[in-house]
């Protein structure tokens, strides 16, 4: 464990130092873009005007043939685009893979000063975490790189879950962790092919009546526990938890309904893998006007955010007030970047 003075300290002569608190970002969605296929390059200014982030897929979904395109493909959609507000990240290949280094050491030297991101896929524990931290720093320094880039840990392997923990604090560079619900399915040995959502065996059923009445079966949440536990070590520790892939874009109302599980239980974002998601995404992750309206008069009624007042018969006092200011801290940020919401939050 290193000593605080030192957390902050860069790990290479000629780095950025690390920051000591996030940019503040709207990130509602991180849309992944297959960047070795040209057509698709080709509509990221516009993805640019759509998005809060766009993002750089060289790892799963990219063949190994295609490895070294898409990487040479992101350098190019890096250089070749101004994101103006819209954060550009990467998902470099997993650190056990033979492309990793490449992926690293060219885009960082090549477009390390527009890269905000890294994200990392299946972060086993803080030990990978340090790894890539001593490595950009490194890269950082020999590139010329002004502002440290960002990691952000995909939690997809049991053993990640494990040490969600040690993860969230294991450097400055963190930016947050995505659930990567189906790498994880298959490293606890869940019965599911599906890429997040629920599952129609995963249920409950009702206590048993009189007679042979049929009984109601109610289905659960697979993914509650690693989002309440990933969301938990994320706040704790200053950095955000996002909602991973939903995998069945046919089904927009169950893509709406896991979203708006994550958002609920604390998450800030999703990935959108297909343009439907987009909106999907942007509607879930930004609070309704009612709640809104709603924690605007808790605000006003306890402007210092003591003692209890009762509005519309519901007693708010300071434990309320902190929520009502989550909400419109939240609704604040998404004004800045959306003119029809700061109408319709009247902000």
């Amino acid at each position: 464990m290193k000593t605080p003075r030192a957390f902050y300290q860069p790990l290479a002569i000629g780095a950025p130092s690390p920051l000591r608190e996030q940019p503040v970002r709207l990130e509602r969605m991180i849309h992944f873009v297959p960047p070795h296929v040209e057509k698709m390059r080709a509509k990221v200014p516009d993805l640019i005007r759509s998005v809060d982030v766009v993002l750089g897929n060289l790892e799963d979904a990219i063949p190994a043939d295609a490895k070294t395109d898409a990487r040479r493909g992101f350098i190019k959609m890096a250089q070749d685009n101004d994101f103006g507000s819209a954060g550009l990240w990467t998902r470099i290949n997993c650190l056990n893979s033979p492309w990793v280094l490449d992926d690293l050491m060219e885009i960082v030297t090549e477009v390390g000063d527009k890269l905000d991101v890294v994200m990392l896929p299946k972060v086993e524990g803080p030990w990978d975490i340090h790894y890539i931290d001593q490595l950009l720093a490194q890269l950082e320094a020999r590139a010329g790189v002004s502002k440290p880039i960002l990691v952000h840990a995909i939690l997809e392997t049991a053993e990640g879950v494990k040490n969600v923990e040690a993860i969230a604090t294991a450097s400055p560079r963190m930016h947050g962790m995505s659930l990567g619900p189906a790498d994880l399915a298959a490293s606890r040995g869940m019965k599911t092919t599906r890429v997040g959502g629920g599952h129609p065996d995963y249920t409950v059923l009702a206590d048993a009546g009189e007679g042979a009445a049929a009984r109601s079966a109610f289905q659960q949440d697979l993914w509650h526990y690693t989002v309440a536990k990933m969301v938990d070590a994320c706040m704790s520790a200053g950095i955000k938890a996002f909602y991973g892939p939903f995998g069945d874009f046919s089904d927009p109302a169950a893509c709406e309904a896991q979203f708006r599980n994550a958002f609920l239980m604390g998450c800030v974002g999703a990935w959108s893998l297909h343009p439907s998601q987009i909106g999907i995404a942007k509607r879930v992750f930004s609070p309704e006007p009612a709640e809104v309206s709603f924690a605007l008069r808790i605000l006003e009624a306890m402007p210092d955010g003591t003692g209890a007042v009762m509005i519309d018969g519901k007693m708010q006092d300071d434990a309320t007030w902190k929520q009502a200011k989550v909400i419109v801290d939240l609704a604040r940020i998404v004004a800045a970047k959306d003119p029809a919401m700061a109408d319709l939050y009247g902000l």
